[in-house]
């Protein structure tokens, strides 16, 4: 029966949606060490500005010039299936929600991410 066959699943990238020219498709989620980016996603609150702030320790003391950007628009925030601020994104990946890390902790993730 055709009507409860499976269809063949074509496999399409988010950067053209399946118009790239060299058949080649691109993860836009895949940066490299250079190209990291970082962003704490809240409404500016207190819990939002602490993981900011531990963030920030965090990266220096890694050694890590990264810039941080704070994004406060709940469309952006709600884009990424974040429902519980403050977030941490790295890199366009979810790696913290809902709670205020502790720069201990954020050292810990930045170290597993790389």
């Amino acid at each position: 029966m055709g009507l409860f066959s499976k269809k063949a699943q074509e496999s399409k990238c988010s950067c053209c949606s399946g118009n790239c020219s060299n058949g080649e498709t691109v993860k836009p989620e895949a940066k490299t060490v250079g190209d990291s980016s970082i962003k704490v996603l809240g409404s500016g609150c207190a819990k939002c500005k602490q993981l900011e702030a531990n963030t920030k320790e965090a990266l220096t003391q890694l050694g890590m010039d990264i810039a941080i950007e704070h994004v406060t628009d709940f469309a952006q925030i709600a884009a990424y299936g974040v429902m519980s601020t403050p977030a941490l994104v790295m890199n366009g990946k979810v790696i913290s929600f809902g709670k205020v890390l502790k720069t201990e902790e954020v050292i810990e993730i930045l170290k597993k991410v790389q």
